[in-house]
């Protein structure tokens, strides 16, 4: 959430900001509810402090038996003034918190301005295309083939974006997750969770999925409850309302969790096999640091990501966002995208945040800095990677020419096989 201090001080410049998002934000009805909040505060304060002192007043001349009833009738309408007030003023914070909580957040200075995702800048590539001697299968008709899951009948049970892992591809799934927990947390330091994968409406609207991504996720009514888009959501909420001290930070976790995500208007785009799915595996990353050291640590993040890509000796490149192309939630966003032989073209199987103190504040994530004062924390977030996109990358890079799949070496000891045949 935007601080309603800075958009007071500088109106113009978060409106230009929010425009680099492709956000035509109206922060005069914004402001104006703001200034009305602030005179009516006044007002209410100055009416109570009146309130006070005639209130004294009133039992001096009733000890003195002195007649009172003129100001007793006067305070009667300005405690009724002073009631109206304080409603209005819970309407109006309301109001005001309803049209924050809308806002998304503004691009870091450093972000590129585009207006789509052809205006996205290529930082790094690591690795070379694979040379292949044959004509590459593509990670459907190798996987069908070898029996490592089966889309026909995931849809039958659940509905189509709902993958069945079958024998081999279900050890292989696991085998990815655990070696990408084992390297985020014995290399890089990050403390394991096992979080829920439902949240309620708090937790959701605190990592600013509420309400702008209602539509794309999945609701139980009955229970208020939020199937999990990303681990991101429950991960941040462990520290919700709450004050982490100076000395522990930065906190770094990382969590396997299901993905659940509706997705509307997402069909017909990319959907075929592993491309785009309404339930998926994914491993988080996900740190809360000092508000100076948010932009060196989302370069780290980005680092421990790429590390499990290199150690899979696959092919990647990383991609900075431009401004339209940014998350409701990020300041500034690194995508790691892998290279589909079959496809021809990148996928993205990794994206990295900085979200500054957008969702702390969202949260009340807070704070005491060295000079006393309560501060929010900055939030980073980054998928350590999700397995969709990853097995299209393994199957495809790793196929031979019989269409058997060679396992990489780091991968062996986790599933216990060397080939998928």
């Amino acid at each position: 959430m935007l601080d309603i201090h800075v958009i007071r001080a500088e109106p113009e410049r978060i409106a230009e900001a929010l425009r680099k998002k492709n956000v035509d934000a109206d922060l005069e009805i914004l402001l104006e509810k703001d200034r009305r909040h602030r005179e009516l505060s006044k007002e209410t304060d100055d009416l109570k402090h009146l309130r006070n002192t005639v209130t004294r007043q009133i039992n001096d001349k009733k000890r003195q038996k002195l007649d009172a009833t003129d100001d007793i009738q006067e305070m009667r309408r300005v405690s009724a003034r002073i009631k109206e007030n304080d409603q209005r003023i819970m309407e109006l914070q309301e109001e005001i918190r309803d049209h924050l909580i809308r806002l998304p957040n503004t691009p870091h200075e450093s972000v590129p301005v585009g207006q789509t995702e052809k205006d996205n800048v290529e930082v790094r590539r690591y690795g070379t295309f694979r040379d292949f001697s044959f004509t590459p299968k593509d990670h459907l008709a190798l996987g069908e083939s070898l029996g490592l899951f089966d889309f026909r009948r995931g849809a039958k049970i659940s509905g189509s974006g709902f993958p069945l892992y079958i024998g081999q591809g279900a050890r292989l799934e696991r085998a990815l997750l655990n070696f990408m927990l084992d390297v985020h947390t014995l290399e890089h330091g990050y403390t394991e969770i096992y979080p829920p994968f439902l949240v309620n409406s708090a937790s959701a609207t605190g990592t600013g999925q509420l309400p702008k991504m209602a539509e794309d996720m999945y609701y139980l009514d009955e229970d208020d409850l939020w199937l999990i888009p990303t681990a991101e959501v429950p991960v941040t909420n462990i520290h919700r309302e709450e004050m982490i001290p100076l000395e522990d930070l930065p906190l770094k976790y990382t969590a396997y969790s299901g993905c659940f995500r509706r997705e509307a208007g997402s069909y017909g785009k990319d959907t075929r096999g592993f491309q785009r799915l309404h339930q998926f595996n994914k491993v988080e990353l996900v740190q809360f640091c000092h508000p100076d050291e948010s932009y060196d640590t989302l370069e780290k993040l980005v680092g421990h990501a790429e590390v499990i890509l290199q150690k899979l000796e696959l092919p990647y490149r990383v991609v900075e966002l431009c401004s339209a192309d940014l998350s409701f939630a990020a300041a500034k966003c690194y995508d790691i995208e892998l290279w589909s032989p079959a496809e021809e073209k990148w996928l993205e199987v990794s994206s990295c945040s900085n979200f500054e103190d957008f969702q702390a504040r969202r949260s009340q994530i807070r704070f005491k800095d060295t000079d006393g004062k309560n501060r929010f924390v900055h939030t980073l977030n980054g998928s350590g990677v999700a397995t969709p996109r990853l097995l299209i990358a393994i199957l495809e890079n790793y196929q031979n020419e019989d269409g058997s799949i060679r396992i990489p070496d780091v991968l062996k000891k986790y599933t216990g096989f060397d080939t998928i045949a």
